[in-house]
């Protein structure tokens, strides 16, 4: 009987065809056929473990069947954490890139393995005790203020996106994201976007912006630091408030969308909103006067995305746990946006 690995199949990835592409680009990484494992995938992009047995690394790809590339753009997530890789940002080594979609049937990078637990909910964190819990956010927030210290033209991403006028493409994409999917009223949002298009705040200066940031798009060790920032796929140059408010909000998401989000924040000793904005405000040097704005245009971004999955749910091209309910937050999240952005202008 061999002794050799099974190779088993695995959906949109061959590893025959990645064992020769990485013989010729990445020739020490590995010693031997590989295995592989899906560790994520679905409406994201998907992600492999493959080893030899001894080494393992990881394989990101689109989505299959997904044909709009700008939406899952390997060669921008792959680029962004090579430009990253000599700074204090923690991200993993990248070993491979391929363009060609004759290797796998889609562009793809390899990556390290870094090892690191990707904290979602509160039930995960409360065991570490209120110390550790608070320990884990404040690194994670220290994390985003490190990214933010980043030069873009220092690490060859000068040219990584368009910062002026960011703010206002975002307005105007959310609610094209939003007229794409629209299938019923929806109370508010006409008037949180006119109020958010009209409130447009001057930006801060520009940065490299993350554009999903969260402590579960981080590994976190057993020392309580971050490890690694994955998950770069939305990454461009902007408005660095933007990654601050969108974590902010997805920490307060459990009120209006428990189907789909992170409750990290529920955990006993998570510092609470204010003493995140503190600590950001501090350790980075910015003004943090303008964040409610950000925070509105968070909520109506992230009622866009999920109004746009629960549009897709009821015709059928998409299927999930939660997905049947994921519309009952849509509202919720837009009311939200109007109480940030009414108190915001009653300020401003």
């Amino acid at each position: 009987m061999s002794d050799a690995p099974e190779r088993r199949e695995l959906p949109g990835l061959d590893l025959e065809r990645l064992q020769r592409f990485l013989a010729e680009e990445a020739p020490t990484l590995f010693d031997g056929p590989l295995t592989g494992e899906v560790i994520a995938g679905g409406k994201s992009n998907l992600t492999y473990i493959v080893t030899d047995g001894t080494t393992e690394a990881v394989v990101r790809r689109p989505p299959l069947g997904h044909v709009l590339a700008t939406a899952h753009d390997m060669g921008r997530e792959h680029r962004v954490m090579a430009a990253l890789a000599d700074t204090p940002v923690p991200v993993p080594t990248m070993y491979a890139e391929s363009t060609d979609t004759d290797v796998i049937g889609a562009p793809f990078y390899v990556m390290e393995r870094v090892q690191g637990t990707p904290y979602r909910t509160a039930e995960e964190l409360n065991p570490l005790g209120p110390q550790r819990v608070r320990a884990i956010a404040d690194d994670v927030t220290d994390t985003l203020v490190a990214l933010h210290a980043v030069e873009p033209a220092a690490v060859g991403l000068g040219d990584f996106g368009r910062p002026d006028g960011y703010l206002e493409r975002q307005v105007r994409r959310w609610r094209k994201q939003l007229d794409g999917s629209r299938s019923r009223e929806l109370a508010g949002e006409q008037e949180l976007h006119e109020r958010l298009a009209s409130s447009i705040p001057a930006h801060s200066d520009a940065t490299i912006v993350h554009g999903d940031y969260r402590m579960d798009n981080t590994l976190v060790d057993a020392n309580d630091k971050v490890t690694a920032v994955l998950d770069w796929e939305m990454a461009t140059l902007g408005d660095p408030l933007a990654d601050v408010a969108l974590m902010l909000v997805y920490q307060s998401l459990a009120e209006f969308a428990p189907h789909a989000v992170s409750t990290v924040s529920q955990a006993t000793g998570h510092p609470s909103r204010a003493e995140i904005v503190q600590r950001y405000g501090e350790k980075s040097g910015r003004d943090v006067s303008h964040l409610a704005f950000h925070e509105a245009l968070a909520f109506y971004k992230l009622a866009a995305i999920l109004e746009g999955i629960y549009y897709r749910h009821q015709q059928g091209q998409t299927v999930g746990a939660g997905f049947e309910q994921i519309g009952e937050s849509t509202e919720p999240l837009i009311a939200a946006g109007l109480a940030v952005i009414q108190d915001y202008s009653a300020k401003n």
